[in-house]
This record gives structure tokens, sequence and C-alpha cells, in this order.
């Protein structure tokens, strides 16, 4: 009767569980994104960009298929992929605390001893043992719920781990893939640039020989020729290493990358929604992932908590024990056993308190980590909504300073033809020219760029 009267106490009390409850943190969450240009009333009903697919942001099929490769094969997540994997089991592995634990033993003992004296004859026994031992730690005061609370945020903050490293991964790769396609077209107005001052080369050399033109301009026109060589080098050499880092994204040895779309016809660049930043904390993966460490934090001050009151234990023996085995199993050579043990900490020399200091000041920093990383995301959303929309200004002026380029080396051209203009302006126009061609390259670049950061900042890209 006192057993199950113990037994009844323990199921009642083990619904209490010490240590604060998980509570939000107060936010300090702006109505809209700055620069976003967009009224709190017409964000709310835009669907943000970062709830699109990654597929139907990178349309390009090429570039699609490298993303499902470096999904399928990239190295940082696979091993993001072995960390939930690790927590799933450790969460078994706490969970198991909270559960009674049992073991099966038997033995058997066979003993000969030889005569000592006429007191003491020679005999000779054996003896065999069958039991069932049965522990079971109450969890009084939520001790064991509190660490299998930590371990299951624990595993939800690895799994949104795992999801901030795809979103990371397919943002790198089509970052990475676009930067190759600006340098495949840098490269071809450098051989378009260099084929056209081989022309200019071979003109002026012939002016020279008639009396027409003098050996500075030979040289100066060289120079330019040189200079375009120069570059194409340089730019064989950047394509090379940008293939063999996208390679490396895609786990594979280095190598070569195939080509999609050129990059003019990379994605298109309508009006952009960003959406409201109070959905942005439910999106972003590594906000849910830091606000899961918190939620771990705080369960494992209730942990600690519960070390300072009694730690109550049930133990329980039974089976048999025979020294004739053949009467194992008969009702004579049944045994039990059974206790119940309450164990209070006394002094520990101040470590429990320690402990539970530890605790708190861990959740204090997991407290701080999250409101951190929620400015970091207004931020970066911010920052990217900026580089977006001044990118995209950059370029249409670049555009007209290179149609305005062209048409100066053209006429500088016609000019020289008929004695209008020096050598030297036709070559100052074709600089300007090569130089504003490459510029505008970069700068269609970086408009994309800031749509794939805007992406991610977002929290794009890691939906299945």
């Amino acid at each position: 009767m006192r057993s199950r009267a113990l037994v009844s106490v323990a199921l009642c009390l083990s619904g209490c569980a010490v240590g604060p409850d998980y509570r939000r943190p107060a936010l300090d969450t702006p109505a809209t994104y700055r620069d976003s240009g967009a009224k709190p009333a017409a964000a709310a009903s835009a669907q943000s960009l970062g709830e699109a697919r990654w597929w139907e942001v990178f349309q390009d099929p090429v570039l699609q298929q490298l993303i499902r490769t470096a999904i399928k094969q990239n190295y940082d997540l696979r091993i993001a992929a072995t960390r939930v994997l690790q927590a799933q089991a450790n969460l078994s592995i706490t969970r198991a605390n909270e559960l009674p634990s049992a073991n099966l033993g038997a033995g058997v003992l066979s003993e000969r001893n030889p005569k000592i004296a006429s007191a003491f004859p020679a005999y000779s026994a054996r003896a065999g043992e069958v039991d069932l031992s049965v522990i079971w730690n109450l969890d009084f005061w939520g001790k064991y719920r509190r660490e299998t609370e930590a371990a299951r945020a624990t595993l939800l903050a690895s799994e949104w781990g795992q999801r901030a490293v795809l979103s990371s991964l397919v943002s790198n790769v089509a970052t990475a893939y676009f930067q190759l396609r600006e340098i495949d077209l840098a490269l071809e107005i450098a051989n378009s640039t260099r084929r056209s001052r081989e022309d200019s080369v071979r003109l002026t050399r012939v002016l020279a020989d008639h009396g027409s033109a003098s050996t500075l301009d030979v040289r100066q026109a060289e120079q330019l020729l040189y200079t375009a060589a120069a570059t194409i080098a340089d730019l064989e050499r950047q394509r090379a290493q940008q293939e063999d880092a996208l390679s490396v994204l895609l786990g594979q040895n280095p190598g070569d990358i195939p080509r999609g779309r050129p990059l003019v016809e990379q994605l298109d660049l309508p009006s952009v929604p960003a959406g409201l930043p109070s959905q942005l904390l439910e999106r972003r993966p590594d906000v849910r992932e830091a606000e899961e460490n918190l939620v771990a934090a705080n369960a494992e001050i209730g942990a600690a908590k519960a070390d300072f009151f009694p730690s109550i234990s049930l133990t329980g023996t039974g089976g048999v024990q025979s020294y004739a085995l053949n009467q194992l199993f008969k009702s004579p050579a049944e045994m039990w056993t059974a206790s119940a043990q309450v164990t209070q900490p006394i002094f520990h020399g101040g470590a429990l308190r320690a402990g539970l200091r530890l605790a708190k000041a861990e959740r204090e920093q997991m407290v701080l980590t999250y409101q951190q990383t929620i400015q970091n995301a207004f931020r970066q959303v911010s920052d990217s909504l900026i580089a977006l929309q001044k990118g995209t200004e950059l370029t249409k002026q670049q555009q007209l300073l290179t149609d305005a380029a062209h048409d100066a080396d053209q006429l500088s051209h016609v000019l020289f033809e008929h004695g209008g203009a020096s050598y030297l302006q036709v070559l100052t126009s074709e600089t300007n020219y090569f130089a504003a061609q490459l510029d505008l390259a970069a700068a269609q670049l970086n408009e994309r760029l800031a749509l794939v950061q805007l992406y991610n900042a977002l929290g794009g890209g890691w939906s299945p």
C-alpha cells in the first residue's frame, strides 16, 4: 500500500516543472523596411520575394541543374545534415531519462571446496539466478522534462541551421554562376576589342609607311592592343578560378562548368516586393535557429533549478534463485526486493548555484544573440533593397555612358579618316569605350547580385 501511495504521489507531482516557461522576448520590429518604397498596407498585401521557390526566381535551366547538384553533393550541406542526425540521437538519449530502466540478468555458479578438517568436509555447490531489475528516477521537479525540452529545441535549431546552409548554398551557387557569366561577357568584349585594335594597328602601320602617321601613332595603337591582350589573359585566369570555386560548391573536383543564358538574360528585374518585417522573423532560418537556441537555454535553467531539490528513485528486483538448478523455476526459488530512495543535496561547494548562474548567463547570451540576429536580418534586407535600387539606377546611367562612348569612338574614327581629329583622340575614344563596356558588364552583374542577396536576406531559397 505504501508503495502504491508513493507512486500515486509521484504521478501527481510529475506534472510540475521548476524553471521559467519560454516567452519570446519583446522585439522592436519596424513597420516597413527602409527604402522599400512600400506602405505597410501594400507590403502586407503583396507576397514577399522570400516566399518564392528558388526555381521560380532562377529560371535558367542550367543554373537550376547546378543548384540541384549542389543540394545533393555540397559538403557543407551534408555536414549540416549529420548535425541534425546527432541532435535526433541526443534527443532520444535525453528523453529516455524520463522512463524507467530495466535490466535482465542471469548467472550460474559452480563451486567445489576440498576437505579442510573433519569439521569441514569437502563439498560442492551449483547455483543459478535469473532476475529483472527496474530503476525509475522520478521526475518530481521536471528536470528530465526540461532537459528533453532543451534537446528538442536543439534539434529544431539544427534543422533550421541546415535550412540556413541550404539557403546560403542556393544564393552562393547563383552568385558564383552570375559572376562566371559576367567574366564570359567581359571576355567577349575584350576579344572583340582586341580584334578591332589589331585592325587599327595594321591600318596605322600602313599609314605610317605612306607618311600619313608617325611611329608614335603606331606605338600608341600597339599599346591599346597589348592592353586588350593582357586583359584577356587576366579574365581567362579569373574564369578558370571561378569555375574551380563553383565546382567546389557543387561538391565536385575543379573542372569545366556548363553555360546557360547570357548575363543580360538572367533574372527579370520587376518591382520586387519585400513583405513585412514581422514576417521575416518566421521565414529566415537563421532567426528561427537563434530562437530555438534561446528556447533550449531557457529550459536548461529549469534543469539547473531542479538540482536543488531532492531526487527520488524507485528500485525493484524480482527473479528466481536456487542452489539446485532443476529447482530454479519452482515457487520456493522466487525472490524480490523493492526500495525507494530520497537524496537531498546538502553541500556541493557552491557548484549547484554556480550551475544555475551559468544557465541564466547562457540564456541571456542567447537572448542577445537572438536580438542581434534579427537586427542583422533587418539590416541585410535594407542594404539589399538599397543595392538593388541604386544598382538599377547605376546600370541605366552606365548604359547611357557606354552608348555615348560608342558614338564618340565611331565619330573619332570618321573624323580621323577625314583629317578632322588626331590619332590621339581616336586612341582616347577607344580606351574610354572599352572601359565603359567592362563597367557596364560589372554594373549588370551587381544589379543581379543585389537581387540574389535580397532573396537570401528575405529568407528565400530553403523551401523544398
